[in-house]
């Protein structure tokens, strides 16, 4: 199989490959002069619920307040 390096230096890879990869957003990168590799990055979980709070406008300082009142109300 091929990859497709476009003029933006961007790599097509074929959907053979991507297809076994479903949900994977990015790839790390790593080369050693001659070869590149490829791995699946998945985001931790904490960083999954940050970015749901943040498409809730769920703020840090809100999450701040909130533990502070759940440890008053204790």
């Amino acid at each position: 199989m091929l990859a497709k390096l476009t003029v933006k230096n961007q790599l097509t890879l074929p959907k053979a490959v991507a297809s076994q990869f479903k949900g994977v957003e990015y790839f790390e990168i790593s080369t050693d002069g001659s070869a590149i590799t490829l791995k699946p990055f998945r985001r931790s979980r904490i960083e999954e619920v940050w970015a749901h709070l943040e498409k809730l406008g769920v703020t840090e300082e809100d999450v701040d307040d909130a533990v502070r009142w759940a440890r008053e109300t204790e």
